[in-house]
């Protein structure tokens, strides 16, 4: 679907229209203008969250103006941090109650549409975020929330869960309940313009994790397959114009768009062994989290791929983004889908080492026993344990030494 100047609900629902979290998705270039319009409609004192370099793009003070318009009070929190933590989320909770909001705006990537949700945990139901580690532990309702996000890549605008880490560990805590879900997500193109070519790379090539994990998982279903498929169709075939065109609006909206339909997969399967595998290199070496994934994702591909129904779905997946002829067999079909993974890292500049991202051999078993801890792990297709996540790690290097 290419972005439009009239924005309009998309007509293939993200979520059931008799399911009480089910939200609005709206797409096209310029709908982030129309902020005002929906907010008015959940609430009369917003709160933006976002963070300085959102900013110094203009895209808050944008939002905040279009919530004016529309007869709302605006407090703008600029301060949230890549990888939030317990902290970060509960000093935007403090803003947040200081100013009496009913109502949250998220304008940024992961990390501020991250931190609006979490402290919209901490202000509705009080404690810390380590209190909602897990699915629907708040008590009491939150509230609602529009979110407007400003890269294409995690996905957060369409699921129900926050990020965050832990304030002495950094290890990441998923904090879920069907009320985190924002209400509207306004998918605007054109805010995508602002970001740099390294954001762009990594989230972009996340977004294509996503949709690739969440494909195969255990819990993998027909909405899961269905949002998936439409990811990674959009984003296979979209991201290496927006790399080498980055003012290319058809592709940005396109690849924002799918990574859209990646959340809502993701919302309804969980991840798999590349992200649990991804967190630790975040947490213990601060690697970027998208240059994480690019690093973990093809090992993950190959180990995945002994399973036969995973194959079936990889090819299938191969065949309908145009990698593999419908005459191809699936060993052959998966194969072009691995190599075009491949490639797209390459093109963005992102790590295929261990070594390119400062982490020696010494360090693979702090680095497994914490993946073995994370919970998307458990919802890969083939188990896998601290045994199997250290000798996922080794296969990386040994990935990148047979494509020189």
């Amino acid at each position: 679907m290419k972005p439009s100047a009239n924005s309009e609900p998309l007509d293939d629902s993200f979520f059931d229209s008799n399911d009480p979290s089910s939200q609005q998705v709206v797409f096209g270039l310029g709908c982030s203008a129309r902020a005002g319009e929906f907010a008015a409609e959940m609430g009369a004192r917003a709160l933006v969250v976002s963070d300085a370099g959102v900013l110094s793009a203009g895209h808050p003070q944008k939002i905040a103006d279009s919530l004016r318009a529309s007869g709302l009070e605006v407090v703008l929190y600029d301060s949230s941090m890549e990888n939030p933590s317990d902290a970060s989320v509960r000093s935007c909770a403090a803003t947040a109650r200081e100013a009496g909001v009913d109502l949250i705006v998220g304008v940024g990537g992961g990390s501020s549409l991250d931190t609006a949700k979490g402290a919209n945990f901490i202000l509705t139901n009080g404690g810390s975020m380590k209190d909602y580690h897990g699915v629907g532990k708040a008590a009491k309702p939150l509230l609602p929330m529009m979110a407007v996000p400003t890269t294409a890549g995690t996905g957060s605008e369409c699921q129900s869960y926050a990020l965050i880490s832990d304030d002495l560990t950094r290890k990441k805590m998923a904090c879920g309940d069907p009320g985190a879900l924002p209400r509207v997500t306004l998918l605007d193109p054109e805010l995508t313009l602002s970001q740099p070519f390294s954001v762009c790379a990594a989230t972009g090539f996340d977004a294509l994790a996503h949709a690739l994990e969440s494909a195969v998982t255990t819990r993998r279903n027909h909405r899961s397959g269905r949002h998936a498929q439409k990811a990674f169709v959009c984003l296979i075939n979209n991201l290496e114009t927006v790399w080498s065109d980055p003012s290319n609006l058809d592709a940005r909206g396109s690849v924002l768009l799918g990574a859209a339909h990646a959340g809502a997969a993701i919302e309804r399967s969980m991840l798999g062994a590349a992200h649990a595998l991804a967190n630790p290199l975040t947490a213990l070496k601060g690697v970027v989290h998208g240059r994480a994934v690019a690093l973990t994702l093809p090992a993950v591909l190959s180990y995945n791929r002994r399973d036969p129904r995973v194959v079936e779905i990889y090819a299938e997946l191969s065949r309908l983004g145009g990698l593999a002829g419908y005459e191809s067999t699936d060993e052959a079909a998966v194969d072009a889908l691995v190599e075009k993974v491949v490639r797209l890292r390459a093109l963005a500049d992102l790590p295929a080492r261990l070594s390119e991202v400062d982490c020696q051999a010494s360090e693979l078993g702090v680095l497994a026993r914490d993946a073995a801890e994370q919970w998307t792990g458990t919802f890969n297709p083939r188990p896998v344990g601290e045994t199997e996540l250290r000798q996922i790690y080794r296969s990386m290097d040994e990935w990148a030494k047979s494509l020189t």
